[in-house]
């Protein structure tokens, strides 16, 4: 459970950090705690789960990574972990993660988001996780972005209006 100091936090960091020397503070002064209060709630709130991650979300395109493409790859179920590790781990990958496979279609269980200033280059940085992969790369395959969707993580629905008894 959290409280109402822990919703204030994070009803104010959801949509992002503010963009200022000292965004824990601003968040404070904001909340109307101490900067300290908001680092320790914040730090217990990632160890219990109620917080993933704090980090960059870049966009991309405006840093003119427009190739990006989502590549997908048919390896051994014993070795998607180990895999996704070592592709996640390289510069021009933003995430990898395994995901079902949907047979016959679908043979894909490792998903990989590479980024390059166009296709060609990312068709090059693909062909460098194919020989990462070797043997096990039993197939794999492209699917490029075709517009800009808006990332966002979960959001706190706003709380009822409280009604007072007259």
């Amino acid at each position: 459970m959290i409280d109402a100091i822990d919703r204030a936090i994070i009803e104010a960091t959801q949509a992002g950090l503010p963009l200022v020397a000292e965004p824990y503070a601003a968040v404070a002064k904001q909340v109307g705690v101490a900067p300290e209060e908001v680092t320790r709630r914040i730090e217990r709130m990632l160890e219990n789960g109620l917080i993933r991650r704090i980090g960059a979300v870049p966009n991309h395109y405006k840093l003119g990574f427009r190739g990006n493409g989502m590549s997908v790859w048919d390896v051994p179920d014993r070795k998607v972990e180990r895999y996704g590790r070592l592709v996640g781990e390289l510069e021009f990958v933003s995430h990898a993660y395994h995901r079902p496979r949907h047979l016959p279609l679908w043979p894909y269980n490792l998903f990989a988001m590479v980024h390059g200033r166009n296709r060609v280059e990312v068709m090059e940085k693909v062909e460098r996780i194919a020989e990462l992969l070797g043997e096990d790369d039993r197939g794999h395959e492209v699917l490029f972005s075709t517009r800009i969707l808006k990332k966002t993580g979960f959001r706190l629905p706003p709380l009822p209006p409280t009604t007072a008894k007259s």
